[in-house]
């Protein structure tokens, strides 16, 4: 009979204590680890649109080599697509790119300037987490002229 009492003691579960003992070790866990992967987050949608700015950057020049120019700033990244008015049949070898013109990674359209304000290139530009000109950290642009 007592050997049947130690085994339902044995079995009777978790306490109130060691729950929250738990609890607290996943908030501290949560609390520690938590902003840094947002952290990494950020990084990589930055990374994200660096790469894909010298996606286009790639496309432009293959585009540049076949038509001699590059799309004018109303043209936009949409003549990696679909040849623009203008442009002959046979020097268009587009389509430049695979699928749509995508947005940033903030959901953003990327600004197409040429000609640019730096250098002989079109200028391209996602303008960050908050979708203005400036900005610091999160919110910087990022551009086809600086690796920054």
């Amino acid at each position: 009979m007592k050997r049947i009492l130690r085994t339902k003691k044995s079995e009777r579960g978790v306490t109130l204590i060691e729950m929250m003992v738990v609890v607290v070790i996943i908030a501290l866990f949560a609390a520690l680890v938590g902003p840094r992967m947002l952290g990494q987050a950020d990084k990589a949608k930055r990374t994200a649109a660096r790469q894909q700015i010298q996606n286009f950057s790639t496309a432009l020049g293959a585009y540049h080599l076949a038509t001699g120019t590059f799309p004018a700033t109303e043209q936009g990244l949409n003549a990696l697509r679909v040849k623009p008015e203008g442009i002959e049949q046979q020097a268009w070898d587009g389509p430049y790119l695979q699928g749509d013109i995508p947005v940033d990674p903030w959901a953003h359209p990327y600004q197409y300037k040429f000609p640019g304000e730096h250098g002989d290139e079109p200028d391209i530009i996602s303008l960050g987490a908050d979708g203005q000109p400036g900005g610091e950290g999160n919110n910087a642009d990022i551009v086809s002229w600086s690796n920054k």
